[in-house]
């Protein structure tokens, strides 16, 4: 290449340096060197980033709902599973008991929902806490958008229907047992009829007030008062339960001494019966002879306990009195010396 200055000699121009171009040529190989590899990196991480998405796991307290190509399917082992990417979707779904407060909020204050109007038309603030788990995942993500939300409505429409159906005096004290029974197979028999696949496992009642003090204070004197009730009953209750069975040990023990007795002269009955017959039988053989022995067997009976006095004919001031007594000593004989004085005096 020739450079031409007019006016003056020209001069050659040194040809092109063909170190500049060495230059260029020896960066562009590791330019390409590390373009490839940067190439590799992305892939490999693309690649590995790929692989770790066809695993999935699912813990105990866990299912997962596998969608391939909108198909959804539970499965419920725990454990490392396999996923197509970018074919199968994995949702996984909580099925541990959960807990559902329904008139109270987070702060444990009443809601507007707690307010509500017994049989007796007298308002009331009632709170509940429902718990429930997850029966069924395709139909808890596939039958309704939100099945808890679901559940509040269900359980707030039948506590408002139970409670109207009770006087508040029952809602306060004797009758929460059987309204949570009432509730809780409401909300069964609705959620059996929804199918989103939600499952109630219980529903208690938390608290129960009047919605003003006085009333508050008027229910707890009533409430003390059948407490006090109670109280009175079961102490009565307890006395007749004591008193009872001593009863009816001393009425088995008057029945058993009358059966005693009833025997006895029965027995004895019986027995004078049986010797009047064998004494008459004696009697018809010989009826002189029994005469004279009842008689005497009769006297000695009778004579031991008796005092005779025998007076003495002819104006004879002698007296005799059997049977003959001692006349020492202050007991018997005394009296009956004064006895015979008595005759005598009387004489």
């Amino acid at each position: 290449m020739f450079q031409f200055n007019f006016g003056k000699n020209y001069r050659e121009v040194p040809p092109y340096d063909g170190g500049d171009q060495q230059r260029r040529k020896g960066v562009r190989p590791d330019f390409q060197k590390m373009k490839k590899a940067g190439i590799v990196t992305v892939i490999a991480v693309v690649a590995l980033l790929f692989a770790s998405s066809c695993w999935y796991t699912i813990q105990e307290e866990e299912q997962a709902v596998v969608c391939t190509f909108g198909t959804p399917k539970a499965v419920t082992e725990p454990g490392l599973h396999f996923k197509i990417p970018l074919v199968q979707t994995v949702t996984k779904v909580n099925t541990t008991i959960q807990g559902l407060s329904v008139g109270y909020d987070d702060e444990l204050q009443y809601t507007d929902e707690a307010m509500m109007i017994t049989s007796d038309y007298n308002f009331i603030r009632v709170d509940f806490y429902a718990e429930y788990r997850i029966s069924d995942p395709v139909k808890a993500l596939y039958a309704s958008e939100d099945p808890v939300k679901v559940l509040d409505n269900i359980a707030q429409n039948c506590i408002r229907t139970t409670i109207g159906s009770y006087t508040v005096d029952a809602v306060l004290t004797t009758g929460k047992n059987e309204i949570q029974a009432n509730i809780k197979e409401m909300i069964m028999d609705k959620l059996e009829t929804y199918d989103i696949g939600i499952q109630l496992v219980s529903i208690t009642i938390q608290d129960a007030q009047p919605p003003t003090a006085e009333v508050i204070e008027a229910f707890k004197a009533v409430e003390t008062a059948k407490q006090g009730k109670e109280t009175a009953l079961n102490n009565a209750n307890k006395y007749r339960n004591e008193q009872i069975p001593q009863a009816e040990a001393e009425a088995d023990k008057i029945l058993q001494d009358a059966e005693a007795e009833k025997e006895s002269r029965i027995n004895e009955a019986e027995g004078q019966v049986a010797r009047f017959n064998s004494m008459y039988e004696e009697y018809v053989k010989y009826p002189e002879i029994t005469r004279q022995r009842m008689f005497y067997e009769a006297m000695e009976d009778v004579l031991p306990d008796m005092k005779v006095i025998i007076e003495g004919g002819n104006g004879s001031q002698v007296q005799q009195l059997l049977p003959l007594e001692p006349f020492s000593g202050t007991g018997d004989s005394g009296e009956t010396t004064g006895a015979a004085e008595e005759t005598e005096n009387g004489q």
